[in-house]
């Protein structure tokens, strides 16, 4: 596991435990998705925030600037810690493991359904729907699009990996028709 997975998994427990307390859980959730977006999307913000050449006073203050009035304290306080600590790279990682910490408390799952083209909304919800009534969690889906899967699904929730693509189903006939010639 890498260092800033580690790192990000520590922040995001903290973070969540706090807005707990504070009754902020999807508030913090929605601010922290966001607040990562705009430093990645804001090449001169992250150049300030990581920057040696910058004092925390400074970056603290740009950062109260830009954040102010958008996001609760505890992000403000969370971003600008890591602004200090050098750690602004893993605000990303934070938000992913703080958005499956907060699912896992309110009892959502998120999966990743690979399919060969974009699934509309019905479809989306079709499988949010099926692996509900399989796994008794609510579920988030997000779909990727890959042309390898041919056709059919994959469906990632947590470490399962449920493979209904034609892509899936040829190499399990493969491998079964190579182990029946040997």
């Amino acid at each position: 596991m890498s260092q800033n997975i580690v790192i990000a998994k520590r922040y995001a427990k903290a973070l969540f435990e706090l807005a707990q307390e504070r009754q902020l859980v999807s508030e913090t959730e929605q601010q922290l998705k966001d607040t990562a977006e705009l430093v990645k999307a804001n090449h001169e913000l992250y150049l300030i925030l990581t920057s040696p050449n910058i004092g925390h006073v400074e970056k603290s203050a740009v950062l109260s600037k830009v954040l102010d009035g958008h996001v609760s304290d505890i992000v403000l306080n969370m971003v600008q810690l890591l602004s200090e600590r050098g750690r602004i790279d893993a605000l990303r990682e934070i938000a992913d493991s703080y958005v499956r910490i907060a699912g896992e408390a309110l009892g959502i799952l998120d999966a990743t359904v690979t399919s060969a083209y974009p699934l509309d909304e019905s479809e989306k919800e079709a499988v949010a729907v099926e692996f509900s009534q399989k796994l008794g969690k609510t579920i988030r889906v997000h779909n990727v699009v890959d042309a390898s899967v041919i056709g059919g699904l994959q469906v990632r929730i947590r470490d399962h990996l449920y493979d209904g693509s034609l892509s899936g189903k040829l190499e399990r006939l493969n491998r079964s028709l190579k182990s029946q010639a040997q």
